[in-house]
C-alpha cells in the first residue's frame, strides 16, 4: 500500500463524518424540532424530518449508480467526489441562516447537503479496493471508519461546547452557538478534504471515442450491471441482506435524536449521548476489524446485527436520559464495525476492473432501501401520534438481513467475481 494516499483517503472520512454526527444525527435534528419547525405539532415535526430524510435518499439513489458508472468510464472519481463534497459543505454552512418556522428551508438544505455527502461517498468508497489488497482491506476500511469517529467526535464535542458554553466563543446565546456549529462542520469538512485532493491520483487510461452522453453511458452500464448480477449470486444475496439491515442502521442514525426529543429527553442529553456513541465507536470499530480476522467478517457482522436487534427492542421501552445513554454506548459498539465490514465484504466480491460501477450500484441499492426506514418511522408517527411503534418496526429489517447473511458464502462470491471479471472496456489499469 502507498501510505500517503491511504492516509489522505482516511482523513477525508475524519472530515466528512462531522456532517453525519453534527448535521444528520445530533445538533440539526434538535434545532429542526425546536427552532425550524417551531409552531408545528410535535409529532409532525419528527415526521417532517423523516420525510426530508427519505426524499434526500431517493434523490441520491437515482444519482448514485449513474455517477458511479460514469466515474469508472472516465476515471474521474476524485473530480465527482469533490463536486458533491463542495455541494454538501455549502449547504451545511447555509444552515446558519435558518430561522424560526423555516422548516421548509431547513429541509431543503438538509436534502441538498445529504445529496452532496452521500453522493461523494459513492466515489470515496470506490477508492477502497484500489488502495488496499485482499489481506488489508478489512483493516483499512475499519481504520477509515475509526478516523471518522475520531473526527466526527472531536468536532461534535467542540460543537457541544459552542451550544452549552456559548459565552466562551463570544456568542450571545445558544442559538448563535448552534448556527456557528453548522458553519464549523462545513469548514472542517473542507480542510480535511484537502489531503485527498492533493495526494489521491487515479490511474490514467486511454478513453475510447465517445458518441453518447455520459448520462446515456451511465444508464446503459447500470442496466448491464443489474442484468449481470445473475452471474454473482453470492453478491446478490449480500446486497439483499445489506438493503434490509442497512435500512435499519441508517434509520437509527438519522432518527434517534429526534425520536428522543419526541419522547421528552432534553436536547443536551441527546447531543451528549451522540458524543458518547462517537467515543465508544473509536476502539470498537478497530475491535470489529480484529474480530473479523478471528471469526471471519461474516460472523462478526452477524454478531453486530444481533446487537442492533436488542437496541431496537430496548429503544421501544426507553423513557429517560439514562436509557438513551446506555443505548448510545450499545450503538457505538456496533455501528462502525457493521458499516466497515459491510463495505469490505462487498469490496471482496466485486469484479476487479469495475469498482466504481459496482460501488455505484451498492450506493443506489442501499439508498433506495434506506428510503423505507425513515418513511415508515415518519408515517407511523404521523398516523399514531407516537414514534415508539416506528422504532420497533426496525426489528423486521434486522431480522431479515441476518437470515440472508446466514446463506452467504463469501469465498464463493470472490470466486464468482474472479471468473467474470470484465475484459472489454476496462476502466482502470491496476499495477
Amino acid at each position: 500500500m502507498k501510505k500517503k494516499p491511504v492516509w489522505s483517503w482516511m482523513l477525508y472520512d475524519f472530515g466528512n463524518s462531522a456532517f453525519a454526527t453534527t448535521i444528520m444525527a445530533a445538533v440539526l435534528p434538535v434545532f429542526y424540532y425546536d427552532v425550524a419547525a417551531k409552531g408545528v405539532q410535535e409529532s409532525l415535526a419528527a415526521s417532517y424530518w423523516g420525510y426530508s430524510q427519505s426524499l434526500a435518499v431517493l434523490v441520491v439513489a437515482i444519482l448514485a449508480p449513474i455517477l458511479g458508472a460514469i466515474s469508472d468510464y472516465s476515471a474521474a472519481k476524485k473530480r465527482f467526489l469533490m463536486f458533491f463534497a463542495y455541494m454538501g459543505m455549502l449547504a451545511t454552512v447555509l444552515l446558519a441562516f435558518v430561522g424560526e418556522g423555516d422548516y421548509i428551508f431547513a429541509s431543503a438544505l438538509l436534502i441538498i447537503g445529504t445529496i452532496g455527502f452521500s453522493s461523494a461517498n459513492v466515489f470515496y468508497d470506490a477508492f477502497l479496493p484500489e488502495l488496499a489488497n485482499e489481506k488489508e482491506i478489512d483493516r483499512v476500511s475499519a481504520a477509515g471508519f475509526t478516523l471518522g469517529y475520531v473526527g466526527g467526535g472531536i468536532l461534535l464535542a467542540v460543537n457541544l461546547l459552542m451550544i452549552l458554553k456559548y459565552e466562551w466563543f463570544g456568542l450571545p446565546n445558544t442559538l448563535a452557538g448552534t448556527k456557528l456549529a453548522f458553519v464549523s462542520v462545513g469548514v472542517w469538512w473542507f480542510v480535511f478534504s484537502l489531503p485527498l485532493v492533493k495526494n489521491m491520483v487515479e490511474e490514467k487510461k486511454s478513453q475510447p471515442k465517445r458518441e453518447r452522453s455520459y448520462a446515456s453511458i451511465g444508464f446503459q452500464r447500470l442496466g448491464r450491471t443489474w442484468k449481470e448480477l445473475r452471474h454473482f449470486k453470492q453478491l446478490l444475496i449480500f446486497l439483499l441482506a445489506f438493503w434490509l439491515y442497512n435500512d435499519g442502521i441508517s434509520t437509527i442514525i438519522k432518527m434517534a435524536t429526534i425520536y428522543g426529543r419526541d419522547i421528552g429527553i432534553d436536547s443536551t442529553s441527546l447531543i451528549t449521548a451522540l458524543l458518547i456513541t462517537q467515543i465508544v465507536g473509536i476502539p470498537c470499530t478497530f475491535f470489529f476489524g480484529w474480530l473479523a480476522g478471528k471469526i471471519t467478517a461474516k460472523r462478526a457482522l452477524i454478531f453486530s446485527l444481533f446487537m442492533y436487534l436488542a437496541i431496537v427492542v430496548l429503544g421501544y421501552f426507553m423513557t429517560s436520559a439514562l436509557h438513551f445513554y446506555l443505548l448510545a454506548v450499545c450503538v457505538g459498539f456496533v455501528q462502525g464495525g457493521s458499516q466497515s465490514l459491510s463495505r469490505s465484504i462487498f469490496g471482496r466480491m466485486v469484479p476487479g476492473d469495475r469498482h466504481a460501477e459496482f460501488f455505484g450500484f451498492y450506493g443506489i441499492s442501499s439508498k433506495f432501501a434506506a428510503i423505507f426506514g425513515p418513511f415508515v418511522f415518519a408515517l407511523v408517527g404521523q398516523l399514531t401520534g407516537s414514534s415508539r411503534l416506528g422504532i420497533l418496526s426496525l426489528v423486521v429489517f434486522f431480522g431479515a438481513g441476518i437470515f440472508l447473511l446466514y446463506r452467504l458464502d463469501i469465498d464463493k462470491g470472490i470466486e464468482q467475481a474472479n471468473n467474470h471479471t470484465k475484459v472489454e472496456d476496462q476502466p482502470i489499469v491496476r499495477s
